[in-house]
C-alpha cells in the first residue's frame, strides 16, 4: 500500500498521540497503525468476505480510506484507534457484500467441478475456509446492523463502547442488537457461529 502526501511528521519526542500525528497528517504514525492493526482488519475482512484474496484487497481499501480521512480519526478511552479502523472496515465490507451478493447467488448456482489433486497446505486452507463460509451463513441470516455487532462483539472481541464508536450507534444499541441475535440463535437452536482460526499475514 502506497500512502501519499499530507504533511510533515512532528518532531520525535513531540509526546503527540498516534491519534493526533495521524490528524496532523504523519506518514510515520500511519504506518505506525498499519503495523499495530492489520492483523486484525485483514482477520475481520475475512471473516466477512470469507475469501482470503478478497480480505486482502478490502484491507488495502482499509487503510487507503483511514489515510484519506486521517483529519477524522478518532481514538477510545485508552488511546486506541483500532475502533475507528473497524469502523471504516465495516463500511468497506459492508459496501462490498451489497456489490457482490447477486454475483455470488449466480455462482452458487454453477455445477460443481472435480477439484485437482491439492498439497495439505492449501486442503488446509480450504477447510478454514469453508468453516468460516458456513458461520458467515449462519450470520447472514441475521438483519445487517445484527451482523455488524455481532462480529465486532463476539468475534473481534471489541468492547460494547467500542463497537459502538466503530458502527456510530449507541452502547444501549449493541446491547439490544446482541440480544436479539442470540433470541434469534437460541429460538433456532443453534449456537454462536464460532470463528475458525484465520490465515495470518506474516
Amino acid at each position: 500500500m502506497s500512502i501519499d502526501q499530507p504533511g510533515l511528521d512532528p518532531p520525535a519526542g513531540s509526546g503527540a498521540s498516534l491519534a493526533e500525528r495521524l490528524r496532523r497528517g504523519s506518514r510515520e504514525a500511519m504506518a505506525e497503525a498499519y503495523s499495530q492493526h492489520i492483523d486484525a482488519i485483514y482477520n475481520f475482512c475475512f471473516r466477512r468476505s470469507g475469501s482470503w484474496a478478497t480480505a486482502e484487497d478490502l484491507c488495502s481499501d482499509v487503510f487507503l480510506t483511514a489515510w484519506r480521512r486521517h483529519r477524522a480519526v478518532l481514538a477510545n478511552d485508552a488511546g486506541s484507534v483500532l475502533p475507528w479502523l473497524y469502523g471504516i472496515a465495516t463500511n468497506v465490507c459492508r459496501n462490498h457484500l451489497r456489490s457482490t451478493r447477486r454475483g455470488t447467488a449466480a455462482l452458487a448456482k454453477i455445477p460443481a467441478i472435480e477439484r485437482p489433486q491439492l498439497d495439505d497446505q492449501v486442503l488446509a486452507q480450504l477447510a478454514v475456509t469453508s468453516r468460516v463460509r458456513d458461520a458467515l451463513r449462519q450470520v447472514a441470516e441475521l438483519a445487517p446492523g445484527d451482523q455488524e455487532v455481532f462480529v465486532l462483539v463476539c468475534w473481534e472481541e471489541l468492547s460494547y463502547s467500542d463497537a459502538a464508536a466503530a458502527l456510530g450507534i449507541r452502547i444501549g444499541t449493541v446491547r439490544s442488537r446482541l440480544a436479539r441475535v442470540r433470541r434469534t440463535l437460541r429460538t433456532a437452536e443453534r449456537p454462536l457461529p464460532a470463528p475458525a482460526s484465520l490465515h495470518s499475514t506474516d
